[in-house]
């Protein structure tokens, strides 16, 4: 003690030091024992990745009978939208032969015709449902059964149009389809596909026509197209234009009202003439046939 008491300082510091010592000590001894739990951790997370690398994996018995029944599930609802969508396709290509499509475009003709004039309906010079240039040239008898296809969708799209009691049709034109064959000369071929190209699910036929109508039958038309149980259409675009560009002018109107005020006695209610709203439209449309290749 006399030598603390004659060495306050040293003393005090070799107390310090004792005390730091033997906290390091602690700290290095709890640090030592996380680093081997730790270590431990690694060394069993390193062995189970090796076990799991190492394992033939199949799936769980259960898991693979629930996986197998959704995709029968599935196969089976893709059966049944395809079968719906095959009964939308009119008329599946025959075995045509080139002259019978020709007899057949005559007699699609004549009928459509008869139906236009039964029906009050005007239809265009020369007209041949599109199929102008197989008026008097005969189609390749690989071309033949799809265009009997082809024909049945146009005249059942003519059809709609004249059972609706439009007006007229104005003009008809089909676009034929680059793989169509015809008699005419054949054009150079191009390079061919190659050979792991996916067959194509969708083909489509494009009709443009233009007809007038009164916006009522315009719009059942339009209806009985986009609503087809027969055919799947699609009305790609649409463009109407009403036959009054203008609206009347006030002059006229004053007068005709003027007039009708002074008949209005003697006028019975249902022969009220209105000013607007009795306007027919001319409509253009882009119609597509399709077909479903499955």
């Amino acid at each position: 003690m006399s030598w603390y008491r004659e060495n306050r300082w040293l003393g005090n510091f070799a107390i310090a030091f004792a005390a730091s010592a033997l906290l390091g000590l602690w700290f290095l001894f709890h640090a030592r024992s996380g680093f081997a739990e730790a270590f431990a951790q690694f060394n069993a997370a390193a062995t189970e990745r090796s076990r799991l690398e190492h394992l033939n994996p199949f799936p769980n018995e259960e898991n693979y009978r629930k996986t197998q029944t959704a995709l029968d599930n599935y196969g089976a609802s893709l059966n049944k939208l395809k079968d719906e969508l095959r009964a939308q396709t009119v008329l599946p290509p025959a075995g045509l032969a080139s002259n019978e499509f020709q007899s057949r475009l005559r007699q699609a003709i004549v009928s459509t015709t008869e139906k236009a004039r039964a029906n009050r309906v005007k239809l265009p010079e020369n007209f041949h449902l599109g199929f102008d240039e197989f008026r008097t040239t005969l189609p390749t008898t690989a071309a033949a059964p799809l265009l009997g296809q082809e024909l049945a969708q146009v005249e059942l799209l003519f059809g709609i149009l004249i059972d609706a009691r439009v007006d007229a049709i104005a003009a008809v034109k089909r676009t034929v389809p680059p793989a169509e064959a015809t008699a005419a000369p054949t054009p150079p071929k191009k390079p061919s596909a190659p050979a792991n190209a996916a067959p194509a699910v969708v083909e489509r036929t494009i009709v443009d026509f233009t007809f007038t109508a009164s916006p009522s039958a315009m719009r059942k038309v339009l209806n009985q197209i986009a609503s087809s149980d027969r055919q799947f259409f699609i009305v790609r675009t649409l463009y109407v234009r009403n036959e009054r560009q203008k609206g009347p002018s006030r002059e006229a109107t004053s007068a005709s009202s003027g007039k009708a005020a002074e008949t209005a006695a003697t006028t019975a209610p249902s022969a009220i003439k209105f000013i607007v709203g009795n306007e027919h439209v001319e409509a253009t449309a882009t119609i597509e046939m399709v077909r479903f290749a499955f």
